[in-house]
């Protein structure tokens, strides 16, 4: 069974309304990154950080999985899939893919202030639990803070997502700018007989010279494309 590993962005939760943050009208023109996005902007005023990641996971609990979330799932009927994401969302888990690593964080889960990624203080969030607020403690004492990574913080799954991708038979990128490092590097990793694919409505620089097949659509007509197109490969295999 071939590996498959997509790299998915915001753009893979936008048809499900989660804003993206670099379109116009995105979550940085309504929000300074250096506010709610870096463990700078926590430490001037850990209040407001902690109302944006509230607010990022009402929104995501009234968000339902669109089709090419459910599309990526289901080429696990077929594939050996892993899914890197840079989303904060759960879209994925609730349209029932089973492997994903989450580079960014994840909007369920809360930890310690001074030692968010320890596994000890990790807690993750019942759906009707309510956000932590000033004052609400992890089990070492500190503040709870969302179990996010900020601008300037380390990106501890990037070893794992690395290490996936260098077994890619397949390389899917759908809906990310590829302008956030690390995991812009992660095309880098891929093994150059992998076929790679990029699904994104506008044009994305790669940075990279290999050759890329480009279906540019939204996630979910282009996971339609590229699902029938896969399936069709692997008839002609059989």
């Amino acid at each position: 069974m071939k590996k498959v590993v997509i790299l998915t962005g915001a753009g893979m939760s936008a048809e499900s309304g989660i804003s993206t943050f670099r379109d116009a009208g995105g979550l940085w023109d309504q929000y300074p990154v250096e506010d709610v996005a870096t463990p700078e902007g926590y430490e001037r005023n850990p209040e407001l950080v902690l109302r944006f990641y509230a607010s990022q996971r009402e929104g995501m609990l009234r968000a339902k999985p669109n089709e090419g979330h459910r599309l990526v799932a289901q080429l696990e009927e077929d594939f050996n899939v892993t899914v890197v994401t840079q989303n904060i969302d759960n879209l994925h888990e609730r349209a029932g893919s089973t492997h994903i690593v989450h580079l960014h964080g994840e909007l369920t889960k809360v930890t310690s202030t001074w030692s968010p990624n320890d596994t000890r203080f990790i807690r993750t969030l019942g759906d009707d639990e309510p956000y932590p607020v000033l004052g609400d403690k992890a089990q070492d004492g500190s503040q709870l803070r969302p179990f996010i990574v900020w601008f300037g913080e380390a990106v501890p799954n990037i070893e794992i997502a690395a290490d996936e991708c260098s077994g890619a038979d397949i390389f899917i990128i759908i809906g990310t700018s590829l302008n956030v490092y690390p995991a812009a590097g992660l095309l880098h990793y891929v093994p150059p007989k992998a076929d790679v694919y990029l699904i994104d409505p506008k044009p994305v620089d790669i940075h990279s010279s290999r050759h890329v097949h480009v279906i540019q659509k939204g996630a979910s007509e282009g996971m339609r494309i590229l699902r029938s197109l896969l399936l069709e490969q692997i008839g002609k295999q059989a």
